[in-house]
């Protein structure tokens, strides 16, 4: 397995060669006999390349995994203080990371000095397989049963709008007025322009007139601050701005959604060491969310609301 696996990422036999510390012969009969025992051709041979085969992909994919686990489960059994180590690609939105995480990173990298990170902030869901990242931070409830999560913490999503477009054009007081208003729409929102909220009498459902779609939290943060109309975004990206007064809530008895914060990892035996540390981590680095600090009742968190699961439930990874 350790050879196979050095030839993929060498992309030659040839490349083998040098970590593995075996002769050209043994690599390829080392491959050959695998590929006999396991009954499957692995690699692709021509002349002038190797490439997987879908049998190969998928195998060369559990080995990485296997091999990783049995060099920390050697390295925990050699020391009560092991050390996580390897590559770990995390991918994160764009507002939170940037807010929330990014000063976060060379603690985890101080601590676990044998890791290295690749952090990618995007508000699309990647697909963590398929992509090749060992987890995700994601803001929205899990749809895909074929992960596993840890609820890092929650954010509630508000609606606001600075008081200067409150005051030229009012300040709604229900749901349903919200149709005769601007609104700055995030791209990424599961229910598009129809919003929903939570309040007396039970839910309401109001299709908006979006002025501006974008799909960054901080731009429709913006937008708002620019006066253009009300948006829906969560506390930890406009807490500042309502304690500032810069931003108000609007209509505070009527509940959009509560979103969980979410560490995110395909299902394993195995969790690898490296993974495991991180979400450890960051567990404990938002087990007192930052956006909170300070805060006042409109931005404190409500009891966590299960009425407008449409909302949650497929809003990428969170309007950020």
């Amino acid at each position: 397995m350790q050879t196979f696996v050095a030839v993929v990422e060498a992309g030659s036999f040839v490349g083998a060669v040098a970590s593995t510390g075996l002769s050209k012969p043994a690599v390829s009969r080392q491959v050959a006999e695998l590929e006999q025992l396991l009954g499957v051709r692995l690699l692709q041979r021509t002349t002038r390349r190797l490439s997987l085969t879908g049998e190969g992909q998928a195998y060369h994919q559990r080995c990485k995994e296997l091999l990783q686990a049995l060099a920390e489960a050697e390295a925990e059994a050699g020391s009560a203080t092991a050390q996580a180590q390897g590559r770990l690609r995390v991918g994160a939105p764009l507002s939170f990371g940037a807010l929330h995480l990014a000063g976060l990173w060379g603690r985890f990298l101080d601590a676990n000095p044998r890791v290295t990170l690749d952090i990618v902030l995007a508000d699309r869901v990647v697909d963590l397989v398929e992509e090749g990242y060992d987890l995700a931070v994601r803001i929205a409830r899990l749809p895909d049963s074929t992960l596993v999560s840890r609820t890092l913490a929650r954010t509630r999503v508000l609606l606001c709008a600075s008081p200067q477009y409150l005051a030229q054009h009012g300040t709604p007081q229900h749901p349903r007025e919200l149709a005769q208003h601007a609104v700055v729409q995030y791209s990424y929102w599961s229910a598009g322009e129809v919003w929903s909220f939570t309040g007396p009498g039970g839910e309401v459902r109001v299709r908006t007139r979006a002025r501006m779609h974008a799909n960054n939290g901080d731009t429709c943060r913006a937008a708002a601050l620019a006066h253009q109309g009300l948006i829906l975004q969560p506390d930890f990206l406009i807490a500042p701005d309502l304690r500032a007064g810069r931003l108000v809530e609007v209509m505070p008895d009527w509940h959009a959604a509560e979103l969980e914060i979410q560490a995110v990892y395909p299902t394993r035996r195995q969790l690898p060491l490296k993974v495991r540390r991180l979400v450890d981590f960051l567990a404990e680095a938002l087990r007192e969310p930052p956006w909170l600090a300070g805060t006042d009742a409109g931005c404190k968190p409500a009891p966590l609301l299960h009425a407008p699961l449409h909302a949650s439930h497929a809003a990428a990874d969170g309007p950020a």
